[in-house]
């Protein structure tokens, strides 16, 4: 995993956190309107997974996620990816939102890269 200065890891925690908080909030409209929700109950589950293993990585925490926990996770994660680059893509240069999008996607790289990692030294 890259070497990041602790500012950079801090960041990457709160973008995590705050997109958990953004999905639980639609988990709960979408539950209140009687929606279908397995979607966004799945990518609730492998975002608090990502920030777990960043979380392992980082401070130490030990977490209760499987290896299939961890491997499909990383799939639905490496999902995300694409559509938030597009929106990122389309965003005005130095707005907030750019910013934003930016911290965003770099979390989660680092996210799948540590998945990545603990897969690896699962499989040796």
């Amino acid at each position: 995993m890259e070497v990041l200065t602790e500012a950079e890891k801090v960041e990457s925690l709160k973008s995590f956190r705050s997109t958990i908080r953004k999905s639980e909030n639609a988990l709960s409209s979408m539950t209140d309107k009687g929606a279908n929700t397995t979607l966004v109950e799945k990518r609730l589950k492998a975002l608090r997974i990502g920030l777990a293993v960043l979380e392992q990585v980082w401070d130490g925490k030990p977490h209760p996620y499987t290896h299939e926990d961890l491997a499909e996770a990383r799939i639905l994660l490496a999902a995300l990816l694409p559509s938030i680059e597009g929106i990122h893509a389309k965003s005005k240069p130095g707005s907030p939102q750019k910013t934003l999008l930016e911290t965003r996607i770099k979390s989660l790289e680092l996210a799948i890269q540590a998945l990545d990692d603990s897969t690896d030294k699962d499989l040796s």
